[in-house]
Order: structure tokens, then sequence, then C-alpha cells
């Protein structure tokens, strides 16, 4: 990270902000994290592999929104029909794909009759694809999860357990875990989907609201998605936009990490910039959505979320600042005030890196529980602050002015993404 040298007026505050936010939030993640795991894990005593019996088991609803995923459907199918949970059918929504995926959920659906299968001439979306199913869908629960991922077969035993707990539950996110690593990123995202994205559902279970549910793997009450307007068409990360709507209205949003579903991620760089941009362009498009309501006192247990989205987004840019008042510096007389004289990492980098490893540490053990082998990663997430930090700092600063400037009701439509290299 960055050096903490001699610093006075703007430059001290900047340096000063740039390190103590990151070094503060992983404190605040690893400290609501463990008394997560003792609270509710530790304390439940169960696995993914002993699921608890539930009082009833009502029907539900499996969407599975598909758009060119002949590559990967057959296995999705497959560990769907495998599920433990007695009472489900398969809804698959062949979204306009241009490849051979309609022909194969055909075949499909006279192997298997739990399969039903909608097909749209035109690519209209993943929330038009979930919302049409979701209408089609006769049953109050619904559990939606990616064309290209592998659902855990009693994962939606698990979800299913919260979604008829309580009348105000209103969605429960799973727990993603990565299938393909073959590469650094590959490797990388193991880690960070263990002590970046878990650590902080688990953190801000506790501290008030989710920031957005797996849109890869959650289930549903209809009745919140009713209440409301499902799925939004114009927003480019759907499960985040419907997560603040329901959360909005009060109802109860969940994480259950015995829930796994299996994933794969981009193993490019420029996959892996369209992923992270798009969730940083998300994030902005439901705060510039949201604001007018999430301010008031009745909206009060979103302002945590609100407040550590909205920091994270000054934070990326202070590091901007001051990268491009380095990279000045290097070209141009600075004044005194305003000179950054390295950007190498120093006592504060150490102090940072070691805090890093510490919460991969936490996180690693407590997701052992539900993956072995993820200590085999530990030592390469050394590398995570130089390629995540800096990419994601990048393309929060890229996404403000993309979603600012976006105009309201243009559909958001998609493209087959960056999967990686097949395991």
């Amino acid at each position: 990270m960055l050096s903490w040298g001699e610093t006075t007026g703007l430059i001290a505050f900047l340096f000063n902000f740039a390190f103590y936010y990151p070094l503060f939030m992983a404190w605040v993640w690893m400290i609501g994290a463990v008394y997560y795991f003792f609270h509710w894990e530790r304390a439940d005593g169960s696995s993914p592999e002993d699921p608890p019996e539930l009082d009833e088991y009502p029907p539900c609803s499996i969407l599975l929104p598909c758009f060119n995923e002949g590559d990967t459907v057959r296995d999705t199918i497959a560990w769907l029909a495998d599920q433990t949970y007695p009472n489900f059918e398969i809804i698959a929504i062949n979204d306009g794909s241009s490849d051979n995926t309609a022909e194969i959920l055909d075949e499909l659906a006279q192997h298997y009759e739990q399969l039903r299968v909608l097909h749209f001439a035109s690519n209209q979306g993943k929330a038009m694809a979930l919302r049409m199913a979701a209408l089609s869908s006769p049953h109050e629960y619904l559990i939606c999860i990616d064309g290209d991922a592998i659902l855990h077969p009693t994962a939606v035993h698990w979800l299913m357990r919260h979604l008829i707990s309580g009348p105000r539950v209103g969605a429960v996110t799973g727990n993603p875990r990565i299938r393909n690593r073959s590469t650094l990123l590959g490797r990388l995202q193991v880690g960070e989907f263990s002590s970046i994205i878990g650590m902080i559902k688990r953190a801000q279970r506790i501290y008030g609201r989710i920031f957005t549910v797996s849109g890869v793997v959650t289930g549903f009450r209809k009745a919140a998605l009713h209440r409301n307007t499902y799925w939004n068409t114009d927003m480019v990360t759907e499960d985040i936009d419907v997560t603040w709507q329901i959360q909005n209205d009060h109802w109860d949003v969940r994480y259950e990490p015995n829930a796994l579903c299996w994933i794969l991620t981009p193993e490019t760089l420029r996959g892996l910039w369209k992923q992270r941009l798009r969730w940083a362009q998300g994030g902005v498009e439901v705060l510039k959505r949201y604001r007018h309501r999430l301010f008031s006192w009745r909206h009060r247990r979103m302002w945590m979320v609100i407040a550590e989205y909205a920091t994270s987004v000054f934070w990326a840019y202070v590091m901007a600042t001051i990268m491009l008042l380095y990279a000045a510096g290097l070209v141009l007389p600075m004044p005194e005030s305003l000179q950054v004289s390295t950007l190498l990492p120093r006592w504060t980098g150490v102090m940072l890196g070691l805090t890093c490893l510490t919460q991969f540490a936490v996180s690693l053990a407590i997701d052992s529980r539900y993956e072995k082998g993820l200590w085999r990663v530990y030592f390469w997430v050394i590398w995570y602050p130089l390629a995540f930090w800096v990419l994601n700092m990048l393309t929060t600063v890229v996404a403000v002015p993309k979603a600012l400037l976006k105009r309201r009701g243009q559909r958001a439509t998609w493209v087959s993404p960056d999967r990686g290299i097949m395991p």
C-alpha cells in the first residue's frame, strides 16, 4: 500500500483515511463474522450434509434463467433434479440464446418430469426472465440460481428452512463457492468469496441489513416480490436492486452458509474487469434510485449499509487522487503540501498486509467446515490487496459517472460472461 511519510494538510488527510478505513472495516467484518459464527453457525451444529428436519415441506419453484448456457446447463439441471427437498419444480427460461441452449432444454424437459421450459424469442435480460418465471410459478417460494451453477443437493432444503420460519422473511441468500481455480485469479477469488463476501454478509447480518443477496443462489418469498416490482429490468445488477427493494419494505433478508452453490468466475483480467465494473455500477444505481427514501427514520436499519458503501466509494476516489498526485509529481513541480513521494509500502503497508492475512485466516477457519482444502490458497492471498483493491478502486471510479449518467428505463440485457477455465 501507500507510504505514510512526512505529510501535512490535504495529503495527510488523504493518506490517513486511505489507511485507516480498510483497516477499520477489516476488523468490523472480522468481529461481526466471528460473532455470527458462534451465535448461529456453531450453535446450530449442523452441516450441509445434515440438514434439519422441517415442520412442513411446501412446494417451491427453482428458477433457472439461461443465456447461451449450452456447455453447462446439462450439469446444472442434473444437480437440480437431485435435490433432497421433496417438493419442487424447475422452470428454465431460455432468454433468446444464440447457441443450442433451447434444443438442450427441450431435450432435458423430456427426461426430467420436474422441468418445464419457457422460451423468449429475443434477449430480454435476466431480470425479465426471472420476472416471467416468477409470474408463471404457482408457488409462494422461489429459488433462483444461474444457468452455469452447480447447486449442492441439500441447498434448497437449507434455503426453505428460513423462508418457512417466519412470515417476514423475504429472501435468504446462499453461499457461492468457486469451481475453477487453475489460475492465480481463480485462487484469489476462492479466498475472496470466503474472506470478503462471506465475511461481509455475516457481519452485515449482525449490524443491520445485507447489501445484496448473491444472484447466483437466493430463495425468495413471492409476496415480498409482489409487494414491490419483482426484478427491475433497467438495473445492471438485479440482485442488488431487489435486495434493497424488499429490505426497504421491511422484509428480512438472511444469509445461509450451508446452502452451497458452485460457480464459475472470470479468470482473465478483461472478464474480471467487466464483472467488477457491473457490480460497482449496480451499487451506485441502487443508491441513486432509492436515495430519497433511505434517510427516513423508518429505514434506519439500512443506514449502516449505506454508510459502508458510500464510504467505500469515497475511499476509491481518495486512492485515485493519491495516485494521480504521485503521477503528476513525476512530471510537474508540485507544492510541498501536495507532494506524494512514493507509492511503495512501508510500515503502513505491512500493517495492512498483516491485517489482510489475519482476515483471511479467520474467514478460512470459519469456512473450512463447508469446503475442504481452503488453506491451500492461503498464501496466494498476499497478492489480493495489490490485484483486487486496485481493480475495485478503478472500477468504482469508472462506475460512478456511468451510473449517474445512465438514463432510467434503459433495458439491461446480458451477454455471455467469462467463465474461466472449466474444471
